[in-house]
């Protein structure tokens, strides 16, 4: 069984979303997470995605445009379902 997934929703977070995942990793055993990203402009995905690349338990998903806090978790939580998480 997969681990347990959290869903970071971001828009512009380049200052923090590093923190922010580091946190969260450090915090909980055992959970990976999804950084759904809205095409922010500061390059926010970019950061995601190399973190992403050094860590097995980071994912990313893109979205084309800025949709919004819930659609942002409606499509990560479809992204976590479909790829097998609890």
């Amino acid at each position: 069984m997969k681990a347990a997934l959290v869903i970071i929703p971001t828009y512009n977070e380049r200052e923090n979303v590093e923190q922010i995942v580091e946190r969260v990793h450090g915090s909980v055993d055992d959970v990976d997470v999804l950084i759904v990203d809205d095409n922010s402009p500061d390059g926010t995905g970019k950061i995601a995605d190399a973190m992403a690349d050094a860590d097995a338990r980071v994912h990313v998903l893109h979205r084309a445009n800025k949709a919004g806090l819930g659609a942002a978790y409606l499509a990560g939580f479809d992204w976590g379902l479909r790829a097998g998480y609890p």
